[in-house]
């Protein structure tokens, strides 16, 4: 088993988004000295509590500080933009790092309707082409003949992930012989047999021979479990103001998640 890291770029309380993305830099640093497989990166729109706006930019700032750790997107939003767009962006960041680029595209907004309609080009999101737009870019990354032309051309293409939280996305990942990634983190109600149904669907690709599959969970590390466990009620109280869009969103303090009183329809969520 090969670990790695999804890091959302999380802006903390008394901190701002420059800390947060230079901390996002310094964490894939340690990473990689670890011996960490991949880092990967978030994409998350009009909030405060994540800076990843902009994957792109910020994989290549991380590839410029870092040797030999994957670097990926964890993931693109593909509805949000075009096929080809996507198809550039990934071969410019496998040309500047070759052979550590990873694509990981999903299907959800990543922000609310309102936010979800401003990225769109015409004020029309289509998530029901997602199937479409994911067949459409791996035909554009794999045909070298392909016109308009895409350039520049990595000696390796980056690797194409499929990301999700359903059935839906394993079945699609399994019919175009992706590799899948599953975001525990979002949907802790998973059941194993979700893995069990992308291993028996499966039908290999040009770039994949077997099934290969990444589950993303939520960690907390400290010196200590009583540690841990604060962190983990300081993200949870940070998770709910995500959601219901009520105070500071971002990570606040452990002192103030001890002091805060969650309500039983709260620690239901």
């Amino acid at each position: 088993m090969r670990l790695s890291v999804l890091d959302q770029s999380p802006v903390r309380q008394g901190g701002t988004a420059e800390d947060a993305l230079s901390e996002t830099i310094q964490l894939a640093q340690h990473a990689e000295q670890l011996g960490y497989h991949r880092f990967w990166v978030s994409e998350h729109h009009s909030t405060a509590a994540f800076a990843g706006s902009a994957l792109e930019l910020l994989l290549a700032a991380i590839g410029a500080q870092t040797q030999r750790i994957r670097l990926g997107t964890g993931g693109i939003m593909l509805p949000h933009y075009s096929s080809f767009k996507i198809a550039e962006v990934g071969s410019l960041l496998a040309t500047l790092y070759p052979g550590r680029i990873d694509l990981g595209l999903g299907r959800a907004a990543g922000a609310d309707g309102a936010t979800a309609r401003e990225l769109a080009v015409d004020g029309r999101p289509r998530f029901e082409r997602f199937p479409e737009q994911m067949q459409e870019l791996i035909e554009k990354l794999a045909n070298k003949q392909y016109r308009p032309k895409i350039f520049p051309r990595p000696q390796t293409n980056p690797q194409v992930w499929m990301l999700g939280t359903s059935p839906d996305s394993a079945r699609l990942a399994a019919q175009l012989g992706l590799p899948y990634s599953f975001a525990m983190f979002i949907n802790p109600e998973v059941s194993p047999q979700l893995f069990d149904f992308y291993r028996q669907q499966f039908t290999p690709s040009a770039t994949l021979d077997k099934p290969h599959s990444c589950l993303a969970v939520n960690a907390f590390c400290a010196d200590s479990e009583e540690k841990a466990q604060q962190l983990a009620r300081a993200r949870q109280l940070a998770y709910l103001r995500v959601v219901t869009r009520r105070g500071f969103s971002g990570i606040g303090t452990i002192e103030e998640a001890a002091e805060y009183n969650f309500t039983d329809e709260e620690l239901m969520a």
